[in-house]
């Protein structure tokens, strides 16, 4: 399917905000947390400049999965980090050997388990980005506004099921109906996580 100009402009859009980010940050955390966040952030600018220029065939490659998955990992590596630092430890140890099970499955392996592996590494990074920010804004620990964090976290969950989807050739979301709306979702995406974070500061 060919990329569309407003698809282009949804996602020029979405890789601005991407890019505000990193160059903004987060101030007043520590090294190790602003650096996953900027990493994250990084990668959505990387990926929304790779489909504009190449269009949506770069999703069809193994390295866009690998990308895909640094997003969720960095983004809740990030919040462990920032509100949670002792589980960080345990947490580092789950998505680093995610992130390996992931890269060996899609590259080396070509295992058919590559499916499941993805989505319990994805599951799971995108829970703690989806739950985490709800609980500490209804917990008073950070301001309301920290909920769209959340809410970002529910959509970057609802992306990766459409590439699923997509990927698996599954027949109950057409492809051509996905590639549609994917630019616009990791727009929206990006703009929670922006004003989640700009919002919920302490």
């Amino acid at each position: 399917m060919k990329i569309s100009i407003q698809d282009r402009i949804f996602l020029f859009c979405a890789s601005l905000l991407a890019a505000y980010q990193v160059v903004v940050g987060i101030e007043g955390l520590s090294s190790f947390t602003i650096l996953c966040y900027t990493v994250g952030f990084g990668v959505i600018l990387v990926a929304c400049l790779l489909m504009i220029i190449l269009g949506f065939d770069v999703l069809e490659s193994p390295l866009v999965v690998i990308l895909s998955t640094v997003i969720p990992l960095s983004l809740s590596i990030g919040l462990v980090s920032e509100f949670y630092p002792a589980w960080l430890p345990a947490y580092l140890v789950f998505s680093g050997l995610g992130l390996l099970a992931i890269i060996l499955t899609r590259t080396v392996m070509r295992s058919k388990i590559s499916v499941l592996v993805l989505a319990v590494v994805h599951g799971i990074a995108g829970l703690v980005i989806f739950g985490l920010p709800i609980y500490l804004a209804a917990n008073g620990i950070t301001p309301p506004g920290f909920i769209l964090v959340g809410l970002g976290g529910a959509l970057i969950g609802l992306g990766g099921l459409l590439l699923f989807f997509m990927r698996t050739g599954s027949p109950l979301v057409p492809k051509e109906r996905i590639l549609k709306f994917f630019p616009a979702l990791l727009l929206m995406t990006t703009a929670a996580f922006v004003a989640g974070f700009a919002l919920g500061k302490i």
